[in-house]
């Protein structure tokens, strides 16, 4: 893999981001619910255009990530995803290199809590810790150690999370 640039998501970039989330999460049974989210979040009042990274290599956009506008117990906080990587280059550091862009812009911008739905061993290494851990309830329990949280800048709220609108519409 060639150079990789991490930048702000701009205007022109969505036919390629849906072409992403098309490929990273194909199940082959229809369109991944990944592709619409990405849609639906970015008309929500959630949308926080400065929290969504496009991953380029030769100007191709190869990978994509967004925080939207989360809470925990009606305090602010952001909420991952989804995050989205061309198969052809997942496992080059496309991903982690998404996720420290977010997470750094994040907390540049003040944001002291966020949270995901993903793999521990591999969000630990930014900072991620089991959301129960921290008194944060998940959106869903059965969700266990999976649904983590990265707090930064002190205390934080605790309570139960909850994503921006668009997820709740999810099957």
């Amino acid at each position: 893999m060639r150079v990789l640039e991490v930048r702000r998501q701009r205007a022109g970039d969505e036919t390629a981001i849906r072409a992403v989330h098309r490929a990273a999460f194909a199940r082959g049974n229809g369109e991944p619910i990944e592709v619409d989210l990405v849609d639906a979040l970015r008309a929500d009042l959630g949308w926080l255009p400065h929290l969504a990274r496009v991953a380029l290599v030769r100007g191709t956009v190869v990978g994509h990530v967004v925080a939207t506008r989360a809470t925990v117990d009606g305090d602010p906080a952001l909420g991952v995803g989804p995050l989205g990587v061309l198969p052809a280059v997942q496992r080059h550091g496309v991903g982690t290199a998404l996720m420290y862009a977010l997470v750094g812009a994040a907390q540049a911008c003040g944001e002291t809590l966020v949270g995901l739905l993903g793999e521990p061993a591999y969000y630990g290494r930014f900072g991620f810790v089991a959301a129960t851990d921290v008194g944060i309830t998940p959106p869903d329990p059965g969700w266990g150690r999976y649904f983590q949280v990265l707090v930064a800048g002190g205390p934080s709220s605790t309570g139960p999370f909850r994503y921006a609108a668009p997820f709740d519409d999810l099957v």
